[in-house]
């Protein structure tokens, strides 16, 4: 009997949607495998229900589309949790397109490593100009490894998720809808997966594509995103840990300040230091109390 995989794609008034449905239907399927598509579409409206419906029917995809009102990320991401039954569950952006071999890779690194949770890298794709965004290369993104070689966290833009590897607690965990506007949710949520004693990995050959859109192609969003993601970090390290964490951050944050100075001849090298310096302001900010930034 074939297996089934629930591929989810949450949605919210992006007209990019049709491209992403179409590389799922271009999608390698390995034998034995079945796929189902689940949209969360997360406006105040059902504004695309009859995009999902027209396209889906036109590439004979089997589609379930779920109307998740709020505007919070978390709920359309819950929403795929509650929809989803099979063993197998994946995510994907609404601004991405998956590569004709990537649910096929995702599924042969869970099968040969056991992983619970395996992550992809998500590829961007650069406008021609200015050179340095593409020479810096800040908005692809892969998992953070630890030290020890470890996994702890990840993202919902690209992973598969083995279900029926999930204890009971795990298969209970939700987004945090607190989150759903600053974004850090799929953080949150994949460290909380990964305590309750989920294995997490990397398959470097599972990507996707992702245009960067012209509102994104700048520094300012680079460091607005890059400073949400500290204050997520800082706001997952707990008890005594905090003082440490933000001590450490303000000597890591002068020294990329430092850096970005002595590089001003290279472009994309004070850009990558000052986005990186960025991200540990954004930890000092939530130790001292800042509200999160709303990106969303």
């Amino acid at each position: 009997m074939p297996v089934q995989v629930d591929v989810c794609v949450c949605t919210y008034r992006r007209a990019s949607l049709a491209d992403t449905l179409g590389s799922i239907a271009a999608l390698q399927i390995p034998a034995g495998i079945k796929v189902r598509v689940i949209v969360a579409d997360n406006d105040d409206t059902p504004s695309a229900r009859v995009l999902v419906q027209h396209t889906t029917q036109a590439l004979g995809i089997n589609c379930l589309y779920v109307h998740a009102p709020a505007r919070n990320i978390s709920v359309a991401r819950n929403a795929c949790l509650d929809a989803a039954d099979a063993p197998l569950m994946a995510f994907l952006d609404d601004d991405e397109t998956a590569t004709e071999s990537w649910l096929e890779k995702l599924i042969s690194s869970q099968r040969s490593t056991g992983a619970t949770v395996v992550f992809g890298p998500i590829m961007a794709i650069y406008p021609p100009e200015p050179a340095w965004l593409r020479q810096a290369d800040l908005h692809s993104i892969r998992p953070a490894i630890r030290k020890s070689g470890e996994i702890d966290t990840g993202y919902t833009s690209n992973v598969l998720i083995h279900r029926a590897g999930l204890s009971d607690a795990s298969l209970a965990c939700r987004f945090d809808p607190g989150l759903g506007r600053s974004g850090g949710e799929d953080t949150e949520f994949f460290r909380r997966l990964h305590e309750l004693g989920a294995r997490l990995t990397f398959c470097s050959d599972a990507y996707v594509n992702e245009i960067v859109t012209p509102g994104r192609a700048n520094l300012v969003w680079l460091l607005k995103r890059s400073f949400r993601s500290g204050q997520t970090y800082g706001q997952l390290s707990n008890g005594g840990r905090r003082t440490a964490t933000a001590v450490a951050a303000i000597g890591k944050l002068v020294y990329c300040l430092a850096g970005a100075g002595s590089r001003a001849a290279s472009p994309p090298g004070w850009r990558r230091l000052l986005v990186r310096g960025f991200l540990h302001a954004g930890v000092v900010a939530n130790s001292i109390g800042l509200r999160n930034l709303q990106l969303y």
